[in-house]
């Protein structure tokens, strides 16, 4: 890579993680919040989704789920050997009445089971870059609750979209007051901060400030429509 060279972040967090890189803008991800459906939240039980992964912190949410005497229902990605082993070996043990396994979800389901949720658990393990997840959830109205790593403080509000905590304990009381937060208030953050039409303005902004070498003022509208992403 040329010193010339710059890049854009996905998160302030991946920014700071690589102090030696040129970062014109941090642009977090967005997802097309208008095909998500808003769901009420009644289905009683917590979800988890992700890969099926140390990294994604499984065991932590099921302990916190325990603890908080909630169901948990399991959607996770089982492609390669080493994630069929780690669930053979960590987390089918775990498996019972109260902690369901559903395999990988299609787009329909997935969201079906975020919108259903009182919670989503997202105890992540490691510094991740951004979780697109957490939006997707948010998006369907349902709260966050997640370690603080990585990007997840840039994503989730705490005590407003969610809750950030550390240890399964902890994480197991946020999940007993989940059910107080504004779902509406999840669904219009991911609208506002997390939508695909923000994403794509806010790169549009940009490459027209290096094409004319003029920052466009704050708030300034992005050179195209970029509405039929909402």
């Amino acid at each position: 890579m040329t010193a010339e060279a710059s890049l854009i972040a996905i998160s302030h967090h991946q920014a700071r993680s690589a102090p030696d890189l040129r970062i014109s803008r941090v642009i977090h991800h967005g997802i097309n919040t208008g095909a998500v459906p808003v769901g009420r939240g009644e289905g009683g039980y917590a979800c988890f989704l992700g890969r099926m992964h140390p990294d994604k912190g499984l065991p932590q949410a099921i302990g916190a789920a325990r603890l908080a005497r909630m169901p948990l229902r399991i959607a996770a990605k089982m492609h390669n050997r080493d994630e069929h082993e780690y669930f053979r070996t960590v987390i089918e043990p775990l498996l019972g009445p109260d902690v369901e396994y559903l395999g990988e979800l299609n787009t329909a389901d997935k969201y079906a089971l975020l919108g259903g949720a009182v919670a989503l658990l997202n105890p992540i393990q490691w510094a991740e870059p951004f979780g697109m997840v957490m939006i997707e959830s948010l998006a369907a109205g349902t709260p966050v609750i997640a370690t603080p790593r990585g990007s997840a403080p840039e994503i989730i509000d705490d005590g407003a979209t969610g809750f950030l905590r550390g240890g399964i304990r902890e994480l197991a009381a946020a999940l007993t007051e989940a059910g107080t937060l504004d779902r509406s208030g999840c669904r219009r953050a991911a609208a506002t901060r997390f939508s695909a039409q923000r994403m794509v303005s806010e790169h549009l902004r940009l490459y027209e400030e290096a094409l004319t070498g003029v920052p466009a003022p704050a708030g300034a509208r992005a050179p195209l429509d970029a509405s039929f992403l909402t």
